[in-house]
């Protein structure tokens, strides 16, 4: 076979390459022709029952392009911020639900979208590393739970009546309780560093701002450490008096004890 047999074998193979690749992106195109708003909503929740969230998500994106107006458009911007999130897209599915919320500030589903903003958050905290292997979740960068937590605090004061509120109260005390545990990690670095002063303040602040938390115990603990290496006798008694008279059970109680 001659060289010139060769090219030209070749190219009709290119050309057999290309027309093939452009019906494939002719099919995508019009993969939702014809469809209502009624029949692409139907075919996305389907295939949101099947886990199949990819899928449903460009069936949402589908939706809201072409109908932007009308009794579809705010379900397809709802269903796409919960087909992004279950899809473990949580950049897309935080700025769905932020253009959601402030587009319509007074919908009736409004609650919906801060909810789901509020689990993408709270699993931005709970991630595949930390949900498999025996990590410590305080120890991360507490960024995406301070962001659950103000976003569920909002969600139960603007609509204390919402049937997500029972659950974003749970997610809460879990998220005060870890945010709590990351201040007590922050507040031992500063004693293994010899940074007694903030240490206490860092201790100080978790007793102001995260009461009734399993951290409290420790922090006072902290507290008469910091102040008694600072020389401030007079303020480390007071903190182990308030420790032994409120939790005279714990550890850190009786550690003062011996």
């Amino acid at each position: 076979m001659t060289n010139e047999v060769l090219l030209n074998s070749f190219r009709c193979l290119l050309i057999v390459a290309i027309i093939l690749s452009l019906a494939g992106c002719s099919s995508n195109k019009d993969a939702y022709k014809g469809m209502s708003a009624t029949q692409i909503f139907a075919e996305a929740e389907k295939n949101m029952q099947k886990e199949n969230y990819g899928k449903a998500v460009k069936d949402f994106e589908a939706l809201e392009a072409r109908f932007p107006y009308g009794e579809y458009a705010d379900k397809a911007q709802l269903g796409l911020i919960n087909a992004y999130y279950k899809h473990n897209e949580p950049a897309l599915a935080l700025s769905a639900a932020d253009r959601f919320i402030r587009m319509n500030p007074h919908h009736p589903q409004s609650d919906y979208a801060y909810y789901l903003k509020g689990l993408v958050n709270y699993d931005q905290n709970y991630s595949f590393t930390f949900r498999y292997f025996p990590l410590d979740k305080s120890a991360r960068d507490p960024s995406s739970a301070e962001e659950a937590f103000e976003t569920f605090k909002e969600l139960i004061e603007r609509f204390p009546k919402s049937q997500y509120v029972p659950d974003a109260r749970q997610r809460m005390v879990f998220l005060r309780n870890m945010l709590a545990q990351h201040e007590l990690l922050v507040v031992e670095y500063y004693i293994k560093r010899g940074a007694f002063l903030s240490a206490a303040n860092r201790a100080n602040h978790i007793i102001k701002y995260f009461e009734q938390t399993p951290a409290i115990p420790k922090a006072l603990a902290a507290l008469v450490t910091s102040y008694r290496k600072l020389g401030m006798n007079k303020l480390a008694e007071d903190a182990l008096t308030t420790l032994k008279d409120n939790f005279p059970d714990s550890e850190e109680a009786k550690q003062f004890s011996n």
